[in-house]
C-alpha cells in the first residue's frame, strides 16, 4: 500500500537539497558525524519491509530524519517472505538498502547472498543466536509470547503454563496453528522451554499443546492474528504476542480489562533482523540507518511501540519501563534451529492436537 512512494523515487530523478549542517551535541557513536556526511552524499535510504504501523517504526522514521535532516527515508510493507524474493529479483540492480524481516526470512537471504557483511553500533552485545557471526543480519527487536487476557470474560488470571490447564478455562484459549504461521510455532517452543525442552528437544511442547487440546480449554486454533477479535471482546484468553496485549492496554482503550502475562516457567522471544542489502544503492546511508536503530537511543524507540529491544542491559524510556517489566524467563529462540524443526512440530502438532 505504500509501494506507490517508493516506485515514484526509484522511477525519477532525484532533486536532492543542499547538504544540511551536521547535527549538534555528542555523536551517538564514534565516527557517526563522518558517516552522516558521507550519507548525505546519497541523500536516501530505501528500507524495505519496514511498515510505519508495525514496533514503531513510524517514530523511528520521524527520530532519524530529525537527526539527519537531508536523508530522505523511504520504505515499502511486503512482508518478510516477498521482501527476500523481492531481492532476489533485483540481486544484478539492487532497489533497497537495508531489508527487515522475521529472522528466519534473513537465514534465507544470507544464504541466498543478497545481503552484506555490517556490524553495527552494539552488534558484539547481541546474543549469539541473535546475529549473524559477521553482520549479514541481527536482531533488532524481540516478540515474545505471552497470555492476553480480557478480564471481562475471565475470573482469575491465568500466571502460568500449568493454570492453562485447570478447567475454570474450558473453551477460553485461542492461539495460532503452528502449521501456517510463524507466531504459533514460536508458542511451541515456549511451551517446551517451560516443560523442560529446549530448541533441540521440542516434544514437551507439542505434548503439551496436546494436553491442552485434551483438556477441552481451546476455543479454536486460528491462520491469522486474531487481534481484532481480541479487542472486540470474542477471545477470553490469546496466547500471543506481549506487544499485541499491551497495544490492546494501553492504545486500543481496553485498558485495565487487559491483563498482559509472561508465563512463570518460561516464554520465547521471536527475534525480527534486519540486514545492509548487498550492493545496494545507497551503503553510507543504509549503514548509517541501521547504526541509529541498534543506539541506546534507536533500541528505546522500538520499546515505545512495546517491542523488547534486543540489546541487552538497554534502559527503558520512562513511559514504557513500567509496561515492560524485566522477565528473565524470556528465552532468546536460536531461529536457525528453530527454523530445523519446523516440520517436527507440524506433524507433531497435527498428530497431539488434532489426531490426525
Amino acid at each position: 500500500m505504500k509501494n506507490w512512494l517508493l516506485g515514484a523515487l526509484l522511477a525519477a530523478p532525484l532533486a536532492l537539497a543542499a547538504p544540511a549542517q551536521a547535527f549538534e551535541g555528542p555523536e551517538l557513536y564514534k565516527g557517526e558525524k563522518a558517516l552522516y556526511e558521507a550519507a548525505q552524499k546519497e541523500g536516501i535510504v530505501v528500507s524495505f519491509d519496514t511498515g510505519p504501523t508495525w514496533a514503531n517504526w513510524a517514530a523511528q522514521f520521524k527520530a532519524f530524519q530529525k537527526r539527519y535532516p537531508g536523508i530522505e527515508l523511504v520504505y515499502n510493507d511486503i512482508g518478510s517472505a516477498t521482501t527476500v524474493v523481492t531481492l532476489d529479483k533485483s540481486r544484478n540492480r539492487p532497489q533497497a538498502d537495508t531489508a527487515y524481516y522475521f529472522a528466519a526470512s534473513a537465514l534465507d537471504a544470507a544464504a541466498k547472498g543478497l545481503v552484506a557483511d555490517f556490524k553495527p553500533v552494539n552488534f558484539e552485545k547481541l546474543p549469539e543466536q541473535f546475529r549473524h557471526p559477521e553482520g549479514q543480519w541481527f536482531t533488532i527487536h524481540t516478540l515474545n509470547v505471552a497470555f492476553l487476557v480480557n478480564k471481562k470474560l475471565v475470573k482469575d488470571v491465568p500466571e502460568s503454563w500449568a493454570d492453562l490447564l485447570k478447567p475454570e478455562y474450558k473453551n477460553s484459549i485461542v492461539y495460532q496453528d503452528p502449521r501456517s504461521t510463524g507466531q504459533g510455532q514460536v508458542i511451541a517452543f515456549a511451551a517446551a522451554f517451560a516443560n523442560g525442552g529446549d530448541e533441540d528437544n521440542v516434544q514437551p511442547g507439542i505434548d503439551y499443546l496436546g494436553k491442552l487440546a485434551k483438556s477441552g480449554n481451546v476455543l479454536r486454533n486460528v491462520g491469522t492474528t486474531p487481534y481484532a477479535q481480541f479487542v472486540k471482546g470474542e477471545i477470553p484468553i490469546w496466547i500471543g504476542y506481549e506487544n499485541d496485549g499491551l497495544k490492546a492496554k494501553h492504545i486500543d482503550g481496553l485498558g485495565d480489562d487487559i491483563a498482559v502475562v509472561i508465563p512463570k516457567e518460561a516464554s520465547a522471544a521471536a527475534p525480527y533482523a534486519i540486514s545492509l542489502v548487498k550492493n545496494g544503492p545507497n551503503p553510507n546511508a543504509g549503514k548509517l540507518w541501521l547504526n541509529f536503530i541498534t543506539t541506546d537511543f534507536g533500541q528505546g524507540i522500538f520499546a515505545e511501540g512495546f517491542v523488547r529491544p534486543s540489546v541487552p542491559g538497554i534502559k527503558l524510556p520512562d513511559s514504557v519501563a513500567d509496561k515492560l517489566p524485566s522477565a528473565p524467563q524470556i528465552r532468546p529462540l536460536d531461529i536457525a534451529k528453530a527454523t530445523a524443526k519446523k516440520a517436527e512440530i507440524d506433524a507433531g502438532w497435527a498428530k497431539a492436537v488434532l489426531g490426525q
